[in-house]
């Protein structure tokens, strides 16, 4: 029977203060000789997902790294993904959502609900993006993300090694927690990792195809991402639990008997 390494919350701090000056590598090497096969690298392939399963597969290249396939991805995306596989010679674990779920919503508020409210549009990823990661992560004990302080206002107190609540508590590691973009770009650039297409054109945040557009130099990073709402958090919910009062309900009715509501 196979044994779940689980932290507690004075570990996962002390271990946070201790990591948080040092090298991502030096976290990675750490958190996979402390986690093994219980430990997966999660990407989206983006530059920052990228950059950690590089360094990963440098320390070992038998590394589980999985992505979430929401069905809506950009054909870019799908294509990126193949070559990303051929590169580094690894097999990803892709992760998508439940059919009758997506056939429940379409059917009830269409193909392309999120453009019409932004409980819709939360509604969507909860099902498209957070459902599918909550199985992904169900038999782990720890991930690992490409989060970075200096993304959104939303992630600038993330800490380099965090118990993940929103998951059965998980730990949860986040090795560029301090980085910032340009030293992503470095990393790239000195060790050669592929980089998807789209940046050439212009995104900085890439996400489902009709919610994600590029941006003008002087925008901020996440501007593409759902650009036509109006103060609403650049966030789907994968790492950062959006409670909002107006989505959940329609989460339960579609969800019915089946996955547990609440925002994960």
């Amino acid at each position: 029977m196979e044994t779940h390494i689980m932290l507690d919350e004075l570990e996962v701090g002390e271990l946070a203060i201790e990591f948080d000056d040092q090298e991502p590598q030096d976290v990675i090497r750490w958190a996979l000789e402390r986690f093994g096969r219980r430990l997966a690298i999660c990407t989206s392939f983006q530059a920052d997902g990228l950059v950690i399963a590089d360094m990963a597969w440098r320390i070992d290249p038998t590394v589980r790294v999985f992505t979430i396939d929401t069905g809506r991805l950009p054909q870019a995306t799908y294509q990126f993904m193949d070559q990303v596989q051929q590169h580094y010679g690894i097999t990803l674990e892709v992760h998508g959502p439940d059919g009758q779920q997506v056939n429940a919503m379409v059917q009830r508020h269409g193909a392309d609900l999120f453009y019409r409210e932004v409980p819709l549009r939360l509604l969507c990823c909860q099902v498209r993006k957070v459902l599918p990661l909550r199985r992904a992560l169900h038999h782990l004990d720890a991930w690992v993300t490409g989060l970075r302080r200096d993304q959104w206002a939303t992630r600038s107190n993330i800490r380099k090694l965090e118990l993940d609540h929103d998951h059965g508590g998980i730990v949860k590691i986040n090795p560029l927690a301090d980085w910032a973009e340009d030293e992503v770009w470095d990393y790239i650039r000195a060790h050669k990792v592929p980089h998807h297409p789209l940046y050439d054109l212009g995104y900085t945040s890439i996400g489902c195809a009709p919610c994600t557009r590029a941006v003008q130099p002087w925008e901020e990073h996440r501007a593409g991402r759902w650009w036509w709402e109006k103060g609403a958090p650049k966030e789907c919910g994968m790492h950062c639990a959006i409670e909002t009062g107006g989505f959940e309900h329609e989460l339960e009715s579609i969800l019915g008997h089946g996955e547990e509501a609440q925002p994960g």
